[in-house]
């Protein structure tokens, strides 16, 4: 497909080659799916640049965010580089049935490696991979031209165990997340809503890197987890076929990878990995590169999406998807849970825009600045979630969709996206209509620790007793799986909200209660006053219902006082929104929402 991104980015490109500050990697398109070209920033001083081979599933949900801190790194050194999506995941496109099995993701990364010395002008590539993207890389090393070197970010080394672990990951984030049995995922290889194509997975089964019979290439740079042998035994087997290996330990993983909402960056593996691309040899001259002017689009069933930076000084990354026929309803702006990029935990938020683009409705999803390929604004805190900064990340959306002429517009979201959402809506009378899932709240104390609240999230009172004698929380208890006195604190806080509700004290025992009863209220008039639809859904038993009943009632009476104002419940169901059911009541609320306005053009 012919190179091409949006009107503005060339100058953009070549900002970012004076060394001009800027915020996000140039959108391209190719081989049907979506990547992120980040051109060098410091003068280029070596011809070559780096191919991001990313891992697959939870483990790619949580260092998505790490790549774009490595490539801005790389890019302040002198290094381009290029990330992307497999088909299948992420923004690509849904691709075929994947019969050719894993070689459908390497495909692509040959077809990345292309497009990479095409926008960089660079012969030699460096490719840095983590986890199942290890392998890949490896199996399509001889397809890749020239290498310069390789790194190998906990490679999966054997297929078999790599699945078997995968299911164990699966088990935990389910127990996590408190799904019921019957919406866990059984059969094949899922985790984390997400399910690997069958003939992927039967080649995935197939692995072994000890087996290979010649160094993918050489030098090589393997950093490896201390309590993984086998990582060890990979990079002796590399020596032993040749390449020049250079080791260091993969310190803190497990904080990277056990949860995208509390993921901490391995800031020192990002120096270890820069610090050996810069020591490589330079290399020849770089030639030049291609030229980057027109819009790029990805096209599907249904939809045509365009990847896009923008607001000040583009500093925010999204994707506009738009329908292929005629346009109908407002247009609706998905926005993040927590730190979840924008496809959304388990692709949802992709799978979502699609099908509203199917029914005429347009969208935006997007990144919050410091929330996946969004950098951090400077001199703002690092920790962004329920703080106003996000609301002029929002406010900045709806800026490109009035300049677009897809106003009206409503805006969407669950958990920490409902909160962004609502607050949104206070601040910009563009928003039309609202749609949250699982609010937590609707008013954040800005005093109020986030890191601490997110570090032990409570559950609602209904879900510990209904897991208290389950014998699964007996078994995880006596194996000391379970930190009691953080569980017993989190009890407790749930029973005193009951007992607050019970003795109508609701939010007016406090003064930080009182407070929020006024904030929460305020709001409220607000939004009624000003006619804004706002449609409310919950779990039942969900925590969020807790703070809901605190303000309005138990059985959400005070809710009537406001005619613009609707609250549903979604049984059986997790946070998540897991089981396909629920995910639909969510989907029905926002495409009802969307249609009952009518478009401006």
């Amino acid at each position: 497909m012919e190179n091409r991104s949006a009107p503005g980015q060339a100058g953009h490109v070549e900002r970012m080659r004076r060394g001009a500050p800027t915020s996000t990697a140039i959108p391209v398109v190719f081989s049907q799916t979506i990547g992120l070209f980040m051109p060098a920033q410091a003068p280029m001083m070596r011809d070559v640049a780096v191919l991001f081979a990313s891992p697959w599933g939870i483990e790619e949900m949580c260092t998505h965010k790490f790549w774009r801190v490595i490539a801005e790194r790389l890019a302040a050194v002198g290094v381009s580089s290029l990330r992307f999506d497999y088909p299948g995941t992420g923004d690509a496109g849904d691709g075929d049935e994947f019969q050719a099995g894993l070689s459908t993701w390497e495909d692509s990364l040959v077809g990345a490696a292309e497009q990479l010395r095409r926008l960089s002008g660079c012969r030699r590539i460096i490719v840095v991979s983590q986890g199942l993207g290890a392998a890949i890389a490896t199996n399509a090393a001889g397809r890749l031209g020239e290498l310069a070197g390789m790194a190998f970010l906990a490679p999966a080394i054997s297929g078999r165990f790599y699945l078997r672990e995968l299911q164990f990951w699966a088990r935990a984030i389910d127990d996590g997340m408190g799904l019921a049995a019957a919406h866990r995922s059984s059969g094949g290889v899922a985790i984390a809503s997400l399910r690997m194509p069958e003939p992927i997975a039967a080649d995935v089964r197939k692995l072994d890197l000890m087996a290979v019979a010649a160094a993918p290439c050489s030098p090589c740079l393997v950093i490896e987890r201390p309590d993984r042998p086998a990582e060890s035994g990979f990079a002796d087997r590399l020596e032993t076929l040749g390449a020049t290996v250079t080791r260091a330990s993969y310190t803190g993983y497990d904080a990277l990878v056990a949860n995208p909402t509390m993921a901490k960056m391995p800031l020192a593996v990002a120096r270890t990995l820069v610090d050996w691309v810069v020591d490589l040899p330079a290399g020849q001259p770089v030639s030049t590169a291609e030229t980057i002017t027109d819009p790029q689009y990805l096209s599907g069933d249904g939809y045509r999406e365009t990847p896009l930076t923008f607001g000040q000084s583009q500093r925010l990354y999204g994707v506009l998807c738009e329908p292929l026929g005629k346009r109908q309803g407002a247009t609706v702006l998905l926005l993040s849970t927590a730190y979840d990029r924008h496809a959304g935990w388990g692709r949802t938020t992709v799978t979502m825009a699609r099908d509203l683009a199917c029914e005429g409705i347009a969208s935006l999803r997007f990144d919050p600045a410091n929330v996946g390929d969004s950098p951090p604004v400077a001199g703002l805190a690092e920790q962004v979630l329920y703080t106003e900064t996000q609301v002029a990340d929002v406010v900045e959306a709806l800026d490109l969709v009035d300049e677009r002429g897809l106003l009206p517009a409503i805006v969407v979201g669950r958990c920490s996206g409902a909160y962004l959402a609502f607050r949104s809506a206070l601040r910009d009378p563009r928003i039309r209509g609202v749609v949250v899932a699982n609010p937590f709240a609707f008013f954040w104390n800005p005093k109020r620790n986030v890191d601490e609240f997110l570090s032990v999230v409570p559950r609602s009172l209904d879900t510990y007793k209904a897991r208290l004698f389950q014998r699964d929380t007996l078994r995880r208890l006596l194996d000391g799986r379970i930190d009691v006195r953080v569980a017993f604190s989190n009890m407790v806080k749930a029973l005193g909200q009951r007992l607050l509700q019970a003795t109508g004290a609701g939010p007016y025992l406090l003064p930080e209660q009182r407070r929020n009863g006024r904030e929460v209220k305020s709001a409220f008039v607000k939004l009624a006053a000003r006619g804004t639809e706002l449609r409310i859904l919950y779990s039942e038993h969900d925590i969020g219902l807790t703070h809901f009943a605190s303000h309005f009632g138990a059985d959400g009476e005070g809710l009537k006082r406001y005619p613009n104002a609707r609250m549903a419940m979604i049984e059986d169901t997790d946070h998540n929104l897991t089981p396909e059911k629920a995910r639909r009541v969510y989907y029905e609320a926002i495409r009802e929402m969307a249609m009952a306005q009518s478009p401006k053009w």
